[in-house]
């Protein structure tokens, strides 16, 4: 999971590059999808042949991918205007959020803690966009939106949890996200000007696929409660490349606020994992 999320973190890094490089952040979007998908065609297209197309819930599969394309084009468009610790500090309010989805969509029961726990994690929110300051930033938004479809996106992850193979759950989501945003990358087409931005046009294309396969086998070895606190670890790699990179350090409101919500999103966990624990007979544990 470390590694997925350390996957995660340079592909943003590098989506921030390209699209300062005044490279269309829906082609960055493009470019990533379709190194995603060409990966999983070699890497699971042997072992399944036509399969890997078919799907038990082929529209629940598309949703799921359409929620998480529209999170990452959201996010490169987000990330041209705001720093890079802003944009992670606003995503891991998603954790929040789904746990208020979970209540109509998956019809689970949320106690009064871990709604307070929300509230207050909004608050730290707040703390970082400043809305009553001159200073704010309408890309906030941008931001919010990708941060709302990556948790519509994990929502439908669990409505379609082993409904199919992880091979055909990689094809939908790269697949149907390189198909529908072709036609715009390529209207729209900037052909990169440096090394550098060859580089990370094919890095970016490869690190979804590399950092979904991380994430996938991890839940393989343990239980995605147990997991879950790791997405945290996304803090320290995007300060440092953030830092490195662009020469960008988190302000105060930025701290104050983010570890607001870290603690929401950790109180969220462990109360999840409280009630877990209730509700599992003895014999199971």
């Amino acid at each position: 999971m470390l590694l997925a999320f350390l996957c995660f973190a340079v592909m943003d890094t590098s989506a921030k590059w390209l699209v300062a490089a005044t490279i269309p952040a829906l082609q960055v979007a493009w470019l990533r999808y379709l190194g995603h998908f060409l990966c999983a065609i070699l890497l699971y297209g042997p072992g399944h042949g036509v399969g890997i197309v078919r799907s038990n819930k082929p529209w629940l599969q598309s949703l799921r991918a359409v929620f998480l394309l529209a999170g990452t084009c959201l996010n490169f468009s987000a990330l041209k205007f705001l720093p890079l610790t802003t944009a992670i500090a606003i995503f891991f309010v998603s954790p929040l959020t789904v746990c208020l989805l979970s209540i109509p969509i998956l019809g689970e029961k949320v106690g009064i803690k871990r709604l307070m726990a929300v509230l207050v994690g909004f608050i730290g929110v707040l703390i970082i966009v400043k809305p009553w300051s001159q200073s704010f930033n309408p890309a906030i938004f941008l931001s919010m939106g990708a941060m709302l479809c990556v948790s519509c996106y994990f929502v439908m992850s669990r409505v379609i949890a082993g409904v199919d193979s992880n091979a055909t759950a990689q094809f939908y989501v790269s697949g149907i996200a390189t198909l529908i945003l072709a036609p715009v990358a390529l209207m729209n087409w900037v052909w990169p000007t440096s090394t550098t931005a060859w580089v990370l046009v094919v890095l970016i294309g490869t690190l979804g696929m590399v950092g979904h396969s991380f994430l996938t086998n991890a839940h393989r070895y343990a239980e995605a409660s147990v997991l879950a606190p790791t997405v945290y670890a996304q803090i320290i790699y995007i300060a440092a490349l953030s830092w490195l990179v662009f020469n960008q350090t988190p302000d105060l409101n930025t701290l104050v606020g983010t570890f607001i919500i870290v603690c929401s999103g950790l109180f969220i966990w462990f109360r999840e994992r409280q009630v877990e624990a209730s509700t599992t007979p003895v014999s199971a544990r």
